[in-house]
């Protein structure tokens, strides 16, 4: 089954921020119930699946500390690591984008442009989008 425009589009959308976002090497969305709905194209599936894993887990834990704390809700996770960081955004209908980048990116322009995809993501993921999305991942 083919793929509507809007799904593309949101595919594109994905790749087209790695490849324009210096220090960016991979990025995936997650829905809310933890599946792979998205990945750029230098991802394949089983490692899309793999960071989209990933990607919940920390979700989950950072959304158990802000219930804990009563902090407003989740807004970013991120990870440092000696070669680099993840970066677990969410987004307004639980969904996350997770953006992995290299150690030397400029941390305060990924932020803010993954800030920026973010809200690009929201407008365009609808409930029908997502589950259009979860539906071609899990036949791939």
């Amino acid at each position: 089954m083919p793929l509507t425009e809007e799904a593309r589009t949101f595919n594109w959308l994905l790749s087209n921020f790695v490849d324009e976002t210096a220090g960016v090497t991979d990025a995936v969305a997650v829905s809310s119930d933890g599946l792979l709905i998205a990945r750029s194209s230098t991802l394949d599936l089983r490692e899309g699946e793999q960071v989209s894993a990933i990607i919940s887990g920390c979700a989950s834990l950072a959304q158990a500390v802000d219930r804990a704390l009563d902090s407003g809700g989740l807004e970013r996770v991120i990870v440092a690591m000696h070669l680099g960081f993840l970066f677990v955004c969410s987004m307004a209908d639980g969904s996350c984008l997770g953006i992995v980048a290299t150690r030397d990116c400029d941390v305060g322009s990924v932020g803010y442009q993954t800030t920026e995809l973010v809200y690009r993501a929201g407008e365009l993921l609808t409930p029908a989008l997502r589950e259009e999305l979860k539906t071609y991942v899990a036949s791939s």
